[in-house]
């Protein structure tokens, strides 16, 4: 007889974890953690840039038909015949000009100008004032839509048609754009 301890195999340790598989799960998901979170914040910043381009959309001057905007153009300066020449100038670009006449209101006008509304013709004011580059505003209690231009003495010209329809090109695209469904 032999003195042999017969033991029995060893089995393999079933408790054990495997560590690598964990680890590669791990980094997967914090692979897709950090997918998700910049898709998100994108999306986010998407949506502060269409909400900044339609609040800048909706404080821009309208894009108007000038024969719709009734205009009175008044002369504030010593040179005579002004009011003439910006009218003239008006009408050529499709303004309709009920008035021409000196500033007879006690107003002091400095620069270039000033462009006098009332409350229902805010608007049309705002379109005006594109051709009037530093035109001062003032909304008096007239009930009517009707704009006066009042020519200050620092005038030189009236803006030409190409940069009012450049500066009206980008304002109708954020309109279109904010004016979408999502």
């Amino acid at each position: 007889m032999s003195t042999t301890t017969d033991s029995p195999p060893a089995r393999p340790r079933r408790d054990r974890r495997p560590v690598g598989p964990l680890v590669f799960l791990l980094v997967l998901a914090l692979a897709a953690l950090g997918v998700w979170w910049k898709v998100l914040s994108d999306e986010g910043a998407r949506a502060e840039a269409d909400e900044a381009a339609c609040a800048t959309a909706a404080e821009a001057p309208p894009s108007l038909d000038p024969g719709t905007v009734s205009v009175r153009v008044f002369n504030a300066t010593d040179r005579a015949g002004l009011a003439n020449e910006v009218a003239a100038q008006l009408q050529q670009r499709g303004f309709v000009v009920d008035e021409i006449a000196n500033d007879s209101s006690d107003r002091e006008v400095t620069g270039t100008g000033e462009v006098r509304h009332g409350p229902r013709g805010s608007e049309a004011a705002r379109f005006l004032a594109l051709f009037l580059p530093g035109a001062g505003s003032f909304q008096d209690t007239r009930a009517d839509a009707r704009v006066d231009l009042v020519v200050g003495p620092d005038f030189t010209e009236l803006t030409p048609p190409d940069q009012v329809a450049s500066t009206l090109s980008p304002i109708a695209s954020a309109e279109a754009a904010c004016s979408e469904p999502v």
